[in-house]
């Protein structure tokens, strides 16, 4: 919610001592001062419910305090009268004993995920859980209704209803056409193909959010990967990578450009969609160049796209993992249900037969069925095209909304113009299988995210977020006053893009703004604010690339490919994704010091 004006003002705490003696009145302030936002009139009732809240570190003896009366001093600009109510709590959190504890939490969130303990929507819920359990022993307990407010619901909203529309189009057979279509046009050529691919979706991504093109581009990928006979694991890597860089263009490309953008103090120093886009394509032109050559360089051995096992094996495996993962979304609870599942294992078990006699005796050369453009086209044409032109009408309606939804005075939710899309098409599809396309929802990727946004939000609350916030200004503050903005640059920077690889940036940019604006109103530091949020946003955005839970798009990604029978691990997403993200932070850090240093800067 956007805090509008400042209006009030808490001057501290003072406290009132009395000497018996002499009869005099001592006053003395004991506290910092908060000068605190609150609403304008006419949107108090739209907004009743605001709470603040703020630890005074109160310096004084202990002697002193026992004989004294503490009060709180209260004054306010606004011509118009305030209430409010203050509460106040006898036990708040020690943040000395909190921080450890969220540090604690996190890796052992990090553990599970790495080493593949449990699966990772099983790991952020024991993560997310642990968390409130810290926070109800140190007598901070959050209620049902704050632990709702926690879950970003326009992002779930979002995923869920870019899921059932590309589930939706994908029976019209157009992901398979775009596949032998790319095959066609770079004439089967592998590094042609890749480079396309991911240009593509860099180009996609600057348009749309990086979350909706992975869900677009990603079974695209995957079905030209088979027609190759390429592995999909790293080429899905590698487009995902430019899936963040080039969603870092403009203000609705990535989720945490879109908290940036959106926020008061940003827009009032005139960063609008025409500059924000103009000052962060120049980075990123210049990041998808050294990418480019670094994703080469990466996979200079053509063998790590392919498969370790013969193509026959490998697609025997692959197709023993559809059935088996058709078989467990089955439950046993009727007659008919039960059948149909023991029919399935049947199946698993004569292709895992199968599969044990190749590996034995030597698997037969593939027939190379694939290898003419004509079978292919024949083999993927548009299976419904009726549907296709229902599916296309509806998502250019909702692509036009999402290019309309940052525009002032319309207040477009992201999350629910994309549901509004999705009931369109199902009344125009006129689905009979609503059951079955609700299966194709990744719905441990959804339940994934909402745990996050419950684990980093009480991580805010034990003081984590907070204290990296912390250091970064005292660190500012501590040298030489010319010396300021290019140091503030560097290190709104490197601490986004390092703290993004291990925190989702989306509660991250969050904090991290905030930290950007009150150094830029800071009147002792007089910094300007355009370069700050470059530097931030640039941060945030590499960094998502640093490893698999970095950012938003990484994960919708391993789920959809989970979803085809391709799985993820950590560590090979991390031996790729994390050098990409030095290399791209280094290359902003470069340019955004010769624009500052040799051209002489200031961010506008």
């Amino acid at each position: 919610m956007a805090l509008l004006y400042r209006i009030g003002e808490l001057e501290g705490v003072y406290i009132f001592k009395r000497a018996l003696c002499a009869k005099l009145f001592h006053l003395q302030n004991v506290s910092d001062v908060w000068i605190l936002p609150v609403l304008p009139e006419n949107l108090v009732n739209i907004f009743p419910d605001q709470r603040y809240q703020k630890t005074f570190q109160v310096n004084v003896d202990r002697r002193i305090l026992s004989g004294g009366v503490m009060f709180i001093k209260l004054r306010t600009n606004s011509k118009s009268s305030l209430s409010f109510s203050i509460a106040y709590n006898l036990s708040p959190i020690n943040t000395d004993t909190g921080i450890p504890y969220a540090a604690v939490i996190l890796i052992g969130l990090y553990i599970m995920i790495i080493f593949e303990i449990v699966h990772r929507a099983l790991a952020a819920m024991l993560a997310s859980t642990m968390s409130i359990a810290t926070l109800a022993a140190l007598n901070e307990r959050p209620t049902m209704n704050e632990l709702i407010s926690w879950i970003d619901t326009d992002t779930l909203l979002l995923l869920f209803s870019m899921m059932v529309l590309v589930a939706i189009i994908a029976e019209t057979g157009v992901f398979d056409w775009l596949a032998v279509y790319a095959y066609k046009i770079t004439a089967g050529k592998l590094w042609p193909l890749i480079m396309a691919l991911c240009f593509f979706t860099a180009f996609l991504s600057s348009l749309l959010d990086n979350v909706t093109t992975v869900l677009l581009m990603t079974p695209v990928t995957i079905r030209l990967c088979e027609v190759m006979e390429l592995n999909p694991v790293p080429i899905l890597t590698a487009m995902v990578v430019y899936s963040n860089i080039g969603g870092a263009m403009t203000p609705v490309g990535d989720p945490p450009n879109v908290i940036i953008a959106s926020n008061r103090d940003v827009k009032d120093a005139g960063v609008d969609f025409g500059t924000f886009s103009l000052h962060m394509s120049v980075g990123v032109v210049l990041v998808l160049i050294v990418v480019s050559a670094q994703i080469r360089y990466i996979f200079r051995d053509v063998t790590v796209l392919r498969f370790d096992e013969p193509q026959d094996v490998q697609e025997l495996r692959h197709t023993i993992a559809i059935w088996q993962r058709a078989a467990a979304s089955l439950s046993n609870y009727s007659k008919d249900e039960n059948l149909v599942r023991e029919t399935l294992l049947k199946k698993v078990q004569r292709l895992l037969s199968q599969l044990k006699k190749k590996l034995i005796t030597g698997s037969a050369a593939l027939e190379k069925y694939k290898t003419t453009l004509e079978e292919l086209q024949e083999k993927y044409p548009i299976r419904d095209k009726w549907l296709l032109a229902k599916s296309g009408c509806v998502l250019t309606f909702v692509i036009t909304l999402f290019f309309l939804h940052s525009l002032p005075h319309l207040n477009l939710s992201l999350g629910w113009i994309a549901l509004v899309g999705v009931l369109l098409l199902l009344i125009l599809a006129d689905s009979e299988d609503f059951d079955g396309l609700m299966a194709r929802v990744e719905w441990s990727t959804l339940l994934f995210f909402a745990s996050l946004f419950i684990l980093m939000e009480a991580l805010s609350r034990l003081g984590l977020i907070t204290w990296i916030g912390q250091r970064t200004e005292y660190f500012i503050l501590s040298v030489n006053e010319e010396s300021r903005l290019a140091v503030a640059i560097l290190l709104l920077l490197w601490v986004s893009a390092l703290a993004s690889c291990f925190v989702d940036n989306v509660p991250l940019a969050t904090m991290m703004v905030r930290i950007a604006t009150n150094l830029a109103q800071n009147r002792e530091l007089d910094l300007p604010m355009q370069p700050l949020i470059w530097a931030l946003t640039f941060g945030a955005c590499m960094g998502g690339n640093g490893t698999l839970i970095g950012a938003t798009a990484n994960v919708v990604c391993m789920g959809v490919a989970e979803q085809h029978g391709y799985r993820f691990s950590f560590m090979q997403f991390f031996r790729v994704g994390f050098p990409i993200m030095l290399t791209s932070t280094i290359t902003i850090m470069v340019y955004l010091i010769i624009a500052h240093v040799v051209f002489g800067w200031n961010g506008t």
